[in-house]
């Protein structure tokens, strides 16, 4: 069985007295140069090596290489160490390859939402539109960022992969509860992590050759 390396303390009788070894502090120790001087020392150390680190170009990556061991810094928010890949940011609504929003307004995110936080109205297409009758979109699609838990529910229930919590970004420390309200186009406007905005997601569309043709007037 491994025995500690720190000697236990025997138990202090409760009332008795606790006796302080007294250390002798002469005016040198008591002025703190010695600790002073020391602490510079460190600090120019550190300051000349990663200075000559820089120059050289030998200085790690902090985001994509790993420090030695013990305290390290970096230069943020010119460096930023890379989320995880399931890091929830902000809310970003995808779009199509013409640009529409890929949100189909069926509310299941504002369904799904304990916060409470999503409200959708939805809209008919336009006459002509091939989506008219076989899909609605939302007229208005608004989040409230004040409310929101980041519970990634939203995400989890859209049918679409219409929305999204892949910014990467933190929620901006606005000064006014109206600037925390994000409405549809900032939605729409605001790029992945990976600096697009439109999804890969495959599914059918209307005209498509892999389109069922369905629609309601066709009772799917």
């Amino acid at each position: 069985m491994a025995t500690s390396t720190f000697p236990k303390k025997p138990p202090v009788t409760k009332g008795a007295a606790v006796v302080v070894e007294y250390v002798d502090r002469s005016p040198t120790t008591q002025s703190y140069l010695p600790e002073i001087v020391k602490g510079l020392g460190v600090s120019m150390k550190h300051f000349f090596k990663n200075t000559k680190e820089m120059v050289r170009g030998e200085r790690p990556d902090p985001v994509l290489e790993r420090y030695d061991d013990g305290i390290s810094t970096i230069s943020y928010p010119e460096q930023k160490r890379p989320y995880p890949e399931r890091f929830r940011g902000l809310h970003r609504l995808t779009q199509r390859e013409d640009g529409s929003p890929r949100c189909v307004a069926c509310l299941c995110c504002s369904t799904a939402c304990p916060a409470q936080c999503i409200f959708i109205e939805a809209g008919e297409y336009a006459e002509g539109d091939k989506r008219r009758g076989y899909e609605r979109y939302p007229v208005k699609f608004v989040i409230d960022e004040l409310r929101c838990i980041f519970c990634g529910f939203c995400v989890e229930a859209c049918p679409c992969d219409a929305i999204r919590m892949d910014t990467g970004l933190h929620a901006t420390p606005y000064d006014s509860r109206d600037q925390f309200i994000y409405a549809k186009d900032l939605l729409l406007n605001q790029p992945g992590a990976d600096g697009t905005v439109k999804s890969a997601n495959p599914r059918h569309e209307p005209g498509d050759k892999s389109h069922p043709g369905v629609d309601r007037l066709r009772a799917h």
